[in-house]
């Protein structure tokens, strides 16, 4: 009888437990219910677009010399810092010693030719003798040239002087005398991924926009594509050049450069659905699901269009997004469409 009892009290115990419960357990993934999220939607689009890809760089000259001579005493420097210099004109003058002595060295081996030569002629010296003083004087004269232009230092180019390292009486050593640029056209350096190495070729058009000048734009073109590509970094260099002619363009100025590769389709979405991760650069939407939850999801964005952004990854086109109401929602949300 003891026995019987008690296996009615346990009965009766699992019993309770059963009906406190509350009925079969959630299925794993089941959404809570809750008060619904009131938001806004759109809809992404897939459209045709240009496929323009962005690149910083920076500007330099078109052409950069630096002027330097033979190494010794700066008897003249006759330009400054900004100063616009024609190709050929004077801009410095060395030590001239050695190019006197050589130059009296010279007219004496000249002299000697004269005589010589009168003596020949007569018959009263070999024709060795003749061509020995004549390759001495040839030696003498391209010795005299190269002193020429190493203590009259002449601009290679028609340009602006942009740097001076020294002045008059200083004893030049190491740095040039001056440094001369070309900036009526400028040219700007860009390293491209190369998944895009196919594509750019000589004369590619590319535009260019300095921060300091805002929005305005300069048109260029590609002048020389590197024909390798960087193991490290996986891109490879092009050079650009721009039209300068009102030098509004300078070496130094920090850039950025514009490819369009021409027309592909590409996920559109506002920009409004748009949010971003405190603390990180991580971006993300709220993708609707059957009019009633919320999905979190990552995206990564290409550039903007008017109100519209370019999604590279996350998103196809026809997925509804919260457009307003974000704030409110987490991963699983119950929202209403408003």
């Amino acid at each position: 009888m003891k026995t019987l009892k008690i296996s009615a009290m346990l009965l009766g115990a699992a019993a309770i437990m059963s009906g406190c419960g509350g009925g079969p357990e959630k299925k794993a993934g089941e959404e809570k219910k809750g008060p619904r999220v009131l938001v806004t939607t759109g809809t992404t689009v897939m459209e045709k677009i240009d496929r323009t890809v962005q690149f910083t760089s920076n500007i330099e000259p078109a052409v950069k010399n630096n002027i330097a001579g033979l190494q010794g005493r700066i008897s003249k420097i006759l330009v400054d810092v900004g100063a616009r210099v024609e190709r050929g004109q004077l801009l410095a003058v060395m030590d001239q010693t050695q190019y006197t002595t050589t130059s009296v060295q010279l007219s004496n081996l000249q002299q000697d030719y004269a005589r010589m030569k009168s003596v020949y002629d007569a018959g009263g010296t070999s024709k060795q003798q003749i061509d020995q003083l004549e390759t001495q004087i040839k030696m003498q004269e391209e010795q005299l040239r190269n002193l020429k232009e190493n203590t009259e230092l002449r601009s290679p180019i028609s340009g602006v002087v942009t740097a001076r390292n020294y002045d008059p009486g200083d004893q030049a050593s190491g740095l040039p005398v001056l440094t001369v640029m070309q900036i009526n056209n400028v040219k700007v350096t860009i390293n491209i991924s190369e998944q895009y190495f196919t594509q750019v070729k000589v004369g590619t058009p590319v535009s260019i926009t300095a921060d300091v000048l805002g929005d305005r734009e300069f048109k260029g073109r590609v002048t020389l594509v590197y024909p390798t590509i960087d193991a490290m970094s996986r891109t490879f260099t092009v050079e650009v050049t721009i039209p300068n002619g009102r030098a509004e363009l300078r070496p130094g100025m920090f850039s950025r450069a514009t490819i369009n590769f021409g027309q592909g389709d590409a996920v559109l979405v506002d920009d409004l659905a748009v949010q971003k991760q405190t603390g990180t650069n991580e971006r993300y939407v709220f993708v609707i699901e059957n009019n009633s939850v919320a999905r979190r999801r990552t995206v990564t964005l290409g550039r903007q269009i008017g109100s519209r952004i370019v999604v590279e990854s996350g998103l196809e086109a026809g997925e509804v997004v919260a457009l307003t109401g974000q704030t409110r929602l987490i991963n699983g949300s119950q929202v209403e469409i408003k």
